[in-house]
């Protein structure tokens, strides 16, 4: 089985579980929320947002002006079911910011464009 297949694999039993309104396992959330955050930097490759999924992963990604000490001037952060809602389009970026599920400081934090990062797209 490849490693991408292996990651889709995990977002859709996260995805499962939260359908049957439960909380996907440890293991699979885990991996999910990695894998989604693998597709975002794919999709936005650069160094100006940091996006925080505590515990689980932290990435930095989109093009532009780069940090490189000290609290970044734009960052995302929310929780690992949150991400999976968010970056598979279950919620929307503009609710989930509007009801403080998820916080987003700095001008390039709106990463609604990249949204949804699940079904992933092949990269060619």
């Amino acid at each position: 089985m490849s490693p991408a297949h292996i990651r889709s694999e995990s977002v859709q039993q996260a995805l499962d579980a939260l359908d049957r309104g439960v909380e996907p396992d440890r293991p699979v959330l885990r991996d999910a929320v990695r894998a989604l955050l693998t597709e975002l930097s794919r999709r936005a490759p650069g160094r100006s947002v940091e996006v925080r999924v505590p515990p689980f992963g932290a990435i930095q990604c989109v093009a532009g002006p780069t940090h490189t000490r000290g609290t970044p001037a734009n960052v995302v952060e929310t929780d690992p079911v949150t991400w999976v809602l968010v970056a598979t389009e279950r919620v929307t970026w503009a609710d989930a910011l509007s009801d403080g599920r998820l916080r987003a400081s700095g001008i390039r934090t709106d990463l609604s464009e990249y949204m949804p990062l699940y079904p992933v797209e092949s990269a060619e």
